[in-house]
């Protein structure tokens, strides 16, 4: 390892959750207004992730009064004290940028991640019909 390599991994974190785009999440960041310092809560969706190592950083999208609002975090930042995982949503996409042209609900809701029953389940097969093994008797009182 190079010099530079070292630096680096010393520097990053190791307790960063896994996250995806399309999730929901709440990132607390601490803001240090004169001398005391606090923890401020952004709450929105992953649009993008980018990059790995020491420089990965992640998208947020929020809509505050009516408004749209994104904020670029670096994942290893010392500014961020932790990133939570509120719901998992499930994307086709790794860039999420058409959410900034829906309106209202549209522009906060991807489809929730639930864990889907795979097609496949391991039924018993149905049971064939059996067949007659008797000869039909006629029945009293019918004509043939």
């Amino acid at each position: 390892m190079d010099i530079i390599q070292k630096i680096e991994k010393e520097q990053m974190k190791s307790d960063i959750p896994a996250f995806n785009v399309g999730d929901s999440v709440k990132v607390h960041t601490r803001v240090v207004e004169g001398g005391k310092e606090r923890i401020q809560i952004f709450a929105g969706i992953v649009i993008a992730k980018r990059s790995a190592g020491i420089n990965a950083a992640f998208t947020v999208r929020k809509i505050s009064n009516g408004e749209g609002v994104e904020r670029v975090f670096p994942v290893h930042s010392p500014k961020i004290s932790t990133i939570e995982v509120t719901k998992a949503g499930k994307v086709r996409r790794a860039r999420l940028h058409y959410l900034r042209d829906r309106v209202g609900k549209q522009a906060t809701n991807v489809k929730a991640n639930a864990v889907q029953p795979s097609k496949k389940q391991n039924k018993p097969a149905a049971a064939a019909p059996v067949a007659a093994t008797e000869p039909e008797v006629p029945v009293e009182g019918t004509a043939e």
